[in-house]
């Protein structure tokens, strides 16, 4: 199946666009089956990379180069199903098709590539479902709740645009008591309350949460080095979220380790 795009019109046709979802749905679970337990298809999700010069470079792979590790199968089988509802996507907007299975499929669509961590795709997904398709057959209160948060989240903490998630929270009326916490961690960049909250979402927020995490962090490390003489070690890493040896290996601080003391300044001598 190509893309209508370029010129492939066969999912301009509903019926042909209902059984190309059916196939994409079972070829996922197929992809959820094989890695059995949650925490190995979690593990699966995080390990997937899906960016756009990854996606260059498996496209001029030669043919006869076949994935040799299970890493790469697993890649290839979920680049398969991206691909497919991009393509059942630009099926269903030049079909013009605004209808509980035109829902159905954004909203599939928006969940799995949120996981897999890939705004290119469920960033238009929302815009759509939310500016073309809602107005004309509206989802359930529950749905609409659901895409605005994602909506809100992703601007606050990929976009990092604080201001325009704010005014989005407004425009759409969302009354969700975690997204209102988290947008006041953020402002305040509070990682511990920021951490706190993370915990206590679904999966698919904690997803997005994850692009705000490192600098929320690093702000914590800088309070830090302004605010203390010397920490104890314990209490640094359960407010960091890390260990020592990532601290000083991966987010560079130069602080000093003296026992389970952990110095971070020396008063200079008179």
């Amino acid at each position: 199946m190509g893309l209508p795009s370029k010129g492939d019109n066969r999912l301009l046709d509903f019926k042909t666009q209902e059984r190309y979802y059916t196939k994409i749905v079972e070829r996922y679970m197929t992809f959820c089956s094989d890695a059995g337990e949650r925490d190995e298809l979690l593990r699966r999700f995080a390990s997937l990379s899906f960016s756009s010069s990854n996606d260059t470079s498996s496209r001029s792979m030669p043919k006869s180069v076949k994935p040799s590790s299970p890493k790469q199968d697993d890649s290839k089988a979920l680049s398969d199903v991206l691909s497919a509802l991009r393509k059942l996507r630009e099926g269903i907007v030049a079909s013009k098709r605004t209808d509980d299975f035109a829902i159905q499929a954004y909203l599939f669509c928006i969940r799995l590539t949120i996981l897999v961590k890939h705004p290119e795709s469920y960033h238009p997904a929302i815009l759509h479902l939310l500016r073309r398709i809602h107005p004309v057959h509206s989802m359930t209160t529950v749905e609409l709740n659901e895409v605005t948060s994602y909506l809100v989240l992703d601007t606050a903490c990929r976009r990092n645009n604080l201001g325009e998630a704010f005014a989005l929270r407004h425009q759409y009326r969302l009354k969700d008591s975690k997204v209102n916490a988290l947008l006041d961690a953020l402002t305040h960049d509070n990682y511990i309350e920021f951490k706190r909250l993370r915990q206590r979402v679904d999966g698919h927020r904690a997803k997005l949460l994850e692009y705000a995490e490192e600098p929320v962090r690093k702000h914590l490390l800088k309070c830090f080095s302004r605010t203390y003489l010397s920490v104890d070690l314990s209490f640094l890493e359960t407010c960091a979220d890390s260990s020592w040896a990532r601290l000083t290996a991966e987010d560079g601080v130069g602080w000093e380790l003296d026992g389970s003391k952990v110095v971070i300044r020396k008063v200079k001598a008179r």
